[in-house]
């Protein structure tokens, strides 16, 4: 074969490689969120219409967890771009450089959001609580507080709980009579990880566990469990698009703010900023809520809904009054040695 026909087939080979290359980083823009009634508020609210402003994108699900974020971005083969995290993950990603800068210009500015939700690698999505829910056509004598929901005597049945550590032991640390603004100092002693652990036993045979935020609604429905732990947001979707009757107790219920990054490496950083853009105008965000009980980020966007509306929201005064806020920097320091006991535990 002559030196030109090689040079040719070298610069074929190029060239096509290139054109994959480009094809690739030419892909649609992919937002990833966590699936069930709230991504499908999503779609309508923001996803749908954000594609009709003309950038192509497609929508995916997941359960969570740092170490699946590690794999996308240290596996160099990424097919995410946007997705929305919990706040430990922002944290440890932000700390291990798997997320892109937020450029705020592009997004309304940082003075838009409240500043809690706002972050050097992600921008406040929702705020939303765990709370304690029941079926209120089965349950006559509404529970009060995480000590009935331990009260298997008056209250029969199972119990859903989510499967981990976090949000288990303060929850068992709330029934046990810990004051909601104590659960933190109780929980950074060795005493008060026993005391949540002796709380639990105290109805390990009737735990259900439950992984995906979709599942809770569907425990009390099909009647598996009496009462569960559940995101407030899924409680409010189920009793609107299905007709349930659900109902939930505020009281000492955990709040926490989830937030929007945008994957290191992602060849759509400008579309993902206008995505951002989009979902984080006041007037958007504000639909959202209308949607699904979330409280979000933007500082305009509250102003935009009628009371009964702002009632229902985690953000709502009457209903913040005897929250928790996950402490972040707790589950951070402690996640690991935490998960392995409470792993332990749950075993025997």
């Amino acid at each position: 074969m002559s030196k030109f026909r090689v040079a040719l087939g070298f610069v074929a080979t190029f060239t096509a490689i290139a054109a994959l290359a480009s094809a690739a980083s030419a892909r649609d823009l992919t937002v990833v969120s966590w699936g069930g009634a709230y991504q499908e508020v999503q779609k309508k609210v923001y996803f749908e219409p954000f594609k009709a402003t003309g950038t192509p994108m497609s929508d995916e699900s997941w359960d969570g967890g740092v170490g699946v974020l590690r794999a996308k971005v240290q596996g160099g083969a990424s097919t995410w771009d946007v997705v929305q995290v919990e706040s430990e993950e922002l944290a440890l990603g932000c700390d291990e450089g798997l997320f892109e800068k937020i450029n705020y210009s592009k997004i309304g500015g940082e003075e838009a959001y409240l500043p809690a939700t706002v972050n050097a690698c992600g921008v406040g999505a929702i705020v939303y609580d765990f709370v304690l829910g029941y079926d209120k056509d089965k349950i006559k004598d509404a529970p009060k507080s995480w000590a009935d929901f331990f009260d298997t005597k008056k209250y029969p049945g199972k119990r859903g709980l989510r499967q981990g550590a976090k949000t288990t032991l303060e929850i068992a640390l709330m029934a046990d009579g810990v004051a909601p603004a104590d659960v933190y100092k109780v929980l950074a002693t060795d005493a008060g990880i026993d005391r949540a652990f002796k709380k639990l036993d105290t109805i390990k045979n009737d735990i259900v566990w439950w992984k995906a935020g979709a599942q809770p609604p569907q425990l009390l429905a099909s009647g598996e469990v009496a009462m569960t732990s559940v995101y407030n947001g899924r409680i409010d979707a189920a009793n609107k698009a299905e007709k349930k009757n659900f109902g939930m107790v505020w009281n000492g219920a955990l709040f926490t703010i989830d937030s929007w990054v945008i994957l290191k490496g992602s060849p759509n950083v400008e579309a993902a900023h206008k995505f951002l853009d989009f979902v984080g105008k006041a007037e958007n965000q504000a639909k959202l809520s209308q949607g699904i009980a979330y409280g979000t980020s933007n500082k305009g966007a509250p102003a935009k809904l009628q009371p009964a509306v702002l009632a229902d929201l985690p953000t709502s005064p009457a209903n913040m009054k005897n929250a928790v806020e996950i402490d972040v920097n707790f589950w951070l320091e402690n996640i690991d040695r935490l998960t392995e006991r409470f792993n332990k535990w749950a075993a025997k």
